[in-house]
Parts: C-alpha cells; structure tokens; sequence
C-alpha cells in the first residue's frame, strides 16, 4: 500500500531521483526558466518552494542546509540575498507552471516550462552561435 506516500518515482533508484531534483533546483535557481515533463515539473514545484522559503529565512542553519543541496556555493548565495529579497512578500507560490502545447519527439512526453514568478529576464542563458553564423554575421 501507498499509504503516505505522494512523491512520484519516475522508475529511478532514490539517489538518483534526489541526484535529478538537484541539478533541477540548481538549474531553476541559476536560470529562473527551465523546460522539462510535466511530472517532473510538478514535482520541482515543491523543492523550488522549499528552497526559496529556506533563503527567505537567511539562518546560518538554513544556508548550511541549502549548501547540503543546491550545486553551487553561487547559487546558493544569489538563493539568499536577491531571491530572497524579491520574494520577501510573497506567501509561497514562488513557481509557475506552463503546459506546452507539443509533446517530446523522442518519447512523446508532455513537455512544460517551469519559472520563477517575477524572474529576472537578464537570468536566461545566452544564445549559443555556431561558427559558421558567426563568421557569417562578422563578413
């Protein structure tokens, strides 16, 4: 019986799901905007939160415990000073959740955006050019 027990497995051993949800969080937190299924975003939503709320609190504990999960010392420190300053207001809800219209080619799984509410756009990863546009963009 399941009794309890309402995070999904996704068919992965328990390191590795907690090792997925890691990198996730970090990548959420570096980028405010990632893209992945929507069962895992669903999922992210609440280790996002958790994270988010641990910053607004700012204790040397709640930094430490941060550090134990999020990848990056960086992260962690824009964690506990810019994020924690925007969202110093809000009750939870830090997240957001769109459903893409498409599903995944290789698998056909439904595809969904996951962000940070009032992110800072200036976070988004930079466009990689290929040589050949840039030589040709240059000429």
């Amino acid at each position: 019986m399941r009794h309890r027990k309402k995070n999904a497995r996704f068919d992965r051993t328990t390191s590795h799901r907690i090792a997925m949800f890691r990198n996730m969080v970090t990548s959420l937190l570096e980028y405010e905007r990632i893209t992945t299924t929507e069962a895992k975003a669903r999922e992210l939503r609440s280790v996002a939160d958790k994270m988010i709320t641990m910053g607004k609190k700012g204790t040397l504990a709640h930094r430490r415990r941060a550090l134990g999960f999020v990848r990056s010392k960086g992260i962690v420190h824009k964690l506990f000073t810019s994020l924690a300053e925007r969202y110093k207001e809000r009750n939870g809800g830090y997240t957001r959740m769109f459903k893409l219209a498409f599903n995944r080619a290789g698998d056909s799984a439904p595809m969904a955006i996951i962000e940070l509410v009032d992110r800072d756009l200036s976070a988004a990863p930079k466009r990689r050019v290929k040589k050949v546009e840039a030589e040709a963009a240059g000429a």
